[in-house]
């Protein structure tokens, strides 16, 4: 859990700076000669159910890498349409994985993401997940 705080910190530290850090075996590596444009999407929060029992809440906290500013610009004007295209994929993981009894598969969930926004918009590089919770109800 500290870790993962830790490498989100991180993240969020180099955003402003307009470096790429990726992190492999613990270790972040600066790449200068990246320069991702990072947009925000607001949170996400949907019931986790099981059967027909509200069994808690799973929020995610996104934002998108692109390689450019006018990638950029366009993931911020199709914002709308790719935040509903994110909400059913998190609602099906939601269903599919998540429980408030177990850690949350950051991995899996981010990988979904990214391969469904990327079918919205191609431009996407990565949905960075910066903030997930599955809580009880």
């Amino acid at each position: 859990m500290r870790k993962g705080i830790m490498v989100a910190g991180a993240a969020l530290t180099l955003a402003g700076t307009g470096a790429f850090a990726t992190a492999s075996g613990g270790n972040l590596t600066i790449a200068p000669e990246n320069k991702p444009h990072l947009v925000p999407m607001q949170e996400i929060s949907l019931p986790i159910v099981d059967g027909d029992k509200l069994e808690g809440a799973l929020r995610v906290t996104l934002v998108l890498a692109t390689p450019d500013a006018t990638t950029a610009r366009r993931v911020t004007e199709k914002m709308p349409h790719l935040r509903s295209a994110a909400l059913a994929t998190t609602l099906e993981f939601s269903r599919l994985h998540a429980s408030p009894m177990r850690a949350v598969n950051a991995e899996m969930l981010s990988q979904d993401l990214t391969e469904t926004l990327q079918q919205q918009e191609p431009g996407i590089a990565r949905a960075l997940i910066v903030n997930v919770a599955a809580r009880p109800a």
